[in-house]
């Protein structure tokens, strides 16, 4: 490595720091930990969130209020105490939602009407009219909502972020999404509740970077469709185009792909360059510019990204923003607008 590639490298470890969210070994200080306890247990990026929650130096786990047999269960395997409502809303400071979808908008109801700041799973509604009650509620007694879409604290996506944000792709015209998977027939009914099939659960990530990207859309085309050979009514192969004044964004998302490992990806074409992160996790993301820009140089390059864990950086950052260190990556205004368009492109609306 010559000096030139050395000190690229460098400049771009640096912006990738940056971006990251607050980390531990950075601050060795041991702070009070925050009581969090979850609102419901059945969503699949439950029993993570909790895993971490138990685990975490940031929180103080108070425990979880389920009455499912199916979450019950989630929890008893776990390790992960049972509350009841009123000992939840007692004694956390935040609470997470993690229920199931059709209930997510009133949980975070819930919860914001008992004072506590919300962690609230995606989508974070079914209805408009829901979603924008969340939203008025939290700034209205001024707590925190951030809703949990996972890839917002992914150091690929932050890279992305930061380079569109510093024009270091120049002007971004094109932006292509890909996320797919092999739903199990057991819970394509579970998927099938909602209008939007798969693209409103799955593809609701690829929404999320991409409207906090580019802003709100000038015009939104959906195709949804059920092309799997499964007696439900789930939309498993669909395709959403968001419209710009100057540039295009196309979603692709399937719940049919086989293979041990479905492909993700998400792709950024500005007129200096492309990013592309390919495959998503384990994060890849290879830059390929016209000309030098930022810590990058000229040509196709691969960028290292610092390491990474689901959810890890949601919990992080909330915890810095429960302690008013720092603000949340998504201000509620943005909240509102990633889950307005998700809904219209699910034809929820």
């Amino acid at each position: 490595m010559n000096r030139r590639q050395f000190l690229s490298t460098a400049a771009s470890a640096t912006t990738l720091l940056a971006a990251s969210p607050p980390s531990r070994a950075a601050d060795p200080t041991p702070k009070p930990r925050i009581p969090i306890g979850f609102l419901g247990a059945t969503y699949s990026h439950g029993p993570d969130k909790i895993r971490l929650a138990m685990s975490s130096p940031d929180w103080e786990f108070v425990g979880v209020c389920e009455t499912s047999d199916a979450g019950r269960q989630t929890c008893d395997n776990l390790g992960a105490k049972l509350v009841s409502q009123d000992e939840l809303f007692q004694r956390a400071r935040v609470v997470a939602v993690e229920s199931d979808i059709r209930d997510h908008a009133a949980h975070a109801l819930l919860a914001l009407k008992a004072g506590k700041h919300v962690h609230l799973e995606k989508p974070p509604a079914t209805r408009l009219a829901d979603l924008q009650a969340v939203v008025a509620l939290a700034r209205e007694k001024q707590l925190l909502l951030q809703t949990g879409f996972m890839w917002r604290y992914h150091p690929g996506f932050r890279a992305i972020f930061a380079a569109v944000r510093q024009g270091w792709l120049g002007d971004v015209f094109l932006v292509r999404g890909y996320i797919s998977n092999n739903l199990p027939p057991a819970r394509r009914l579970e998927w099938a509740e909602h209008k939007g099939g798969s693209m409103f659960d799955l593809g609701s990530h690829l929404v999320d970077a991409t409207v906090r990207l580019l802003g709100k859309p000038n015009a939104v085309t959906s195709f949804l469709r059920r092309h799997g050979k499964f007696e439900d009514a789930l939309m498993d192969n669909n395709v959403a185009v968001l419209e710009y004044d100057r540039a295009t964004a196309v979603l692709v998302n399937t719940a049919l792909q086989a293979g041990a490992a479905p492909p993700r990806s998400f792709e950024v074409l500005g007129t200096n360059g492309t990013a592309t992160l390919r495959p998503i996790e384990p994060a890849s993301l290879q830059l390929d510019l016209t000309s030098p820009a930022g810590p990058y140089r000229k040509g196709a390059q691969a960028v290292s990204l610092p390491p990474y864990q689901r959810y890890e950086g949601d919990l992080a950052e909330l915890a810095a923003a429960v302690r008013e260190e720092r603000a949340l990556t998504a201000p509620l205004d943005e909240e509102l607008l990633v889950g307005e368009t998700l809904l219209r492109l699910s034809d929820m609306l």
